[in-house]
């Protein structure tokens, strides 16, 4: 019989096909505050980098607090990484990062004098996967909670906590 992917390699497989992330920071006012973000890299730690302008209020958030989140979803998996936010200015990173795509908010390109890195230090994450034989195993789950009137358990149907 074949052996389950270890928790850390199943998150990462999860977090590979998701181009997008919300990223959760607390505002100065002490909401929480939420915004989509390009994922300009991931690595196999679950460590995320991302674009933004250097005088994005996020920014001060994060100088502010950089405990965070990020949030992925997708039609049968979804994910959620807590750890801490900081700013990069790495040229090098950025020239090697960079995508043409960005212009739409550096007009000036990789050069631009605005434009920085966050770093997405990752402490553990949770992971939801309901694709492929495990989106069946939870489809047949719910089946039998359904038909005996109970609520399903989300034990074994996917749902992964890993310590990163």
């Amino acid at each position: 019989m074949a052996q389950a992917t270890p928790p850390r390699e199943h998150l990462f497989e999860v977090l590979r096909d998701f181009d997008h992330a919300m990223l959760v920071t607390r505002s100065l006012d002490g909401h929480i505050h939420a915004r989509p973000m390009a994922v300009a890299e991931l690595e196999a730690d679950a460590d995320a980098y991302f674009v933004t302008a250097i005088d994005s209020p996020k920014v001060a958030e994060i100088e502010a607090d950089p405990r965070a989140t990020l949030t992925f979803q997708g039609p049968k998996r979804f994910a959620t990484l807590c750890g801490t936010v900081h700013v990069v200015r790495d040229r090098a990173l950025l020239d090697r990062l960079w995508k043409d795509a960005w212009k739409v908010w550096f007009p000036r390109g990789k050069d631009d004098p605005e434009i920085s890195l966050l770093k997405f230090d990752a402490e553990h994450g949770e992971l939801w996967d309901n694709a492929g034989a495990e989106g069946i195993k939870y489809g047949l789950e719910a089946i039998k909670a359904y038909a005996k009137g109970e609520r399903i358990s989300t034990e074994g149907t996917g749902h992964e906590r890993v310590d990163l």
